[in-house]
């Protein structure tokens, strides 16, 4: 291996690792510091000491306690620096020299499972002082390890757009002057669509991947599902936690059946659905009748885990009830109008009275602002076409979406259903005159 390799290597291993550590990070200084947007300052530090001295000194075996250490050392010269004539940073300052004395080992934990601070952290983020769009972006940003892409994909916004979301709540929890709090009663309830929001957009990120490699990131997954656990029990009396929890339990189900052994996709009707997780589907319906039981059946959240539902009830693909999810999409779309909800109204329109119906729907979208560079518009379109036999058109669409998709797995999956429109046509035109 050249040393170019080994760079190369070493850079990969970095951003994994960062990608892992940073909420841990942030968590961790937040909580000594109470002071997030200078935390979120030293972590940043920390990832640029580790580009600069692990390609030549090697990973180190702990790399999140390798990085707290870096990051609590410059918290030190930080608040050493400043003029230290507010009493809390006098006070910061001792309590974290102490504990670098009194507790060595104790930043060995970073390596371990994350922790209730983390929620903590986010409900933080999720302040009324900012604004909705602002604390959503902000906790995604930069407690959550989410690129500025990655969100503005959630969104359907560009990339500036979110990054000046991200700037001015920055500014704003600066300038109040807000620290690391835990909310209490009415708080929390005020806060809590905002972090439910976050939780969602995690979650989502994880299962399917705006950017990178590798089509899913479980570990976004399973710390979604974590908070999402302890949301039932810190708001349990909230229909849309439950909800929420039922929507993640259910997609989850899936994960053992979503990619073949090369990571590769398997859409759903393709999947095999003995790899299932019978327990979790268990768990998804549980919490789905909690969010019934709740008077919150037509909630954002548990309207989606009904539709998650309907495929986790049916046996095999041909047992689904299609005209039930295409009624639940309609209920949805009336309650939250938006152009990906009627994008996926229509597949399953399609299924029920057929192609032509679903293509109908997808070519009202086509002029949506907010779909313009979204990749699963055309990919929708693509199949509706390939279905009628309009297999050039097909072609055109998949090439389209393949263009717009940022996931590579996604991309080569989309060039495969280009080629194969293109296979399909080639009989067609070899008949013309």
């Amino acid at each position: 291996m050249t040393a170019n390799d080994t760079d190369r290597a070493t850079y990969r291993t970095i951003s994994a690792v960062w990608r892992i550590e940073q909420p841990r990070l942030i968590t961790g200084l937040s909580r000594m510091l109470r002071d997030v947007p200078l935390a979120e300052e030293l972590t940043q530090d920390a990832l640029v000491a580790a580009l600069e001295h692990w390609p030549q000194t090697g990973v180190p075996e702990k790399p999140g306690a390798w990085l707290m250490a870096t990051a609590k050392r410059r918290a030190l010269d930080h608040l050493r620096r400043v003029r230290m004539l507010a009493r809390k940073h006098e006070m910061v300052a001792r309590e974290l020299e102490e504990e670098q004395q009194a507790m060595p080992d104790l930043d060995s934990a970073l390596d371990d499972e994350f922790g209730d601070e983390l929620l903590r952290l986010i409900f933080t983020a999720c302040h009324p002082l900012l604004s909705r769009e602002g604390r959503v972006a902000l906790a995604l940003r930069m407690i959550c390890g989410l690129t500025t892409e990655e969100i503005a994909r959630a969104f359907l916004l560009p990339a500036a757009t979110i990054a000046q979301r991200i700037v001015r709540a920055k500014r704003t929890l600066s300038e109040s002057g807000l620290g690391y709090e835990t909310p209490r009663r009415e708080e929390l309830s005020e806060r809590l669509s905002s972090v439910l929001e976050v939780v969602y957009l995690i979650f989502n990120e994880g299962y399917t991947a705006a950017r990178g490699e590798e089509w899913l990131r479980p570990q976004l997954c399973n710390e979604a599902l974590r908070i999402g656990r302890v949301l039932a029990t810190v708001a349990p009396l909230e229909p849309e936690t439950h909800g929420l929890l039922a929507l993640m339990e259910l997609n989850a189900s899936r994960t053992m059946a979503r990619t073949d052994a090369a990571g590769e996709p398997i859409l759903l009707l393709d999947q095999n659905r003995a790899l299932w997780d019978r327990l979790q589907i268990r768990r998804g319906m549980q919490a789905l009748g909690r969010a019934r039981e709740l008077r919150g059946a037509d909630g954002f959240y548990a309207l989606q885990a009904a539709l998650v539902a309907c495929h986790a009830e049916a046996a095999t693909a041909d047992d689904t009830d299609w005209s039930r999810i295409a009624a639940l999409y309609a209920r949805l779309s009336a309650r939250v109008p938006s152009p990906v909800i009627e994008l996926n109204r229509a597949v399953a329109v399609s299924m029920v009275e057929g192609p032509q119906a679903g293509l109908a729907i997808v070519d009202r979208l086509a002029d949506e602002p907010a779909l313009k560079t979204y990749h699963l518009l055309p990919n929708v379109r693509g199949d509706l076409l390939f279905k009628l036999g309009r297999y050039d058109e097909a072609r055109a669409a998949f090439e389209a979406a393949a263009g717009l998709a940022g996931n590579k797995r996604e991309q080569d999956f989309l060039k495969r259903r280009a080629a194969e429109a293109a296979d399909a046509a080639k009989p067609w035109l070899s008949n013309q005159p």
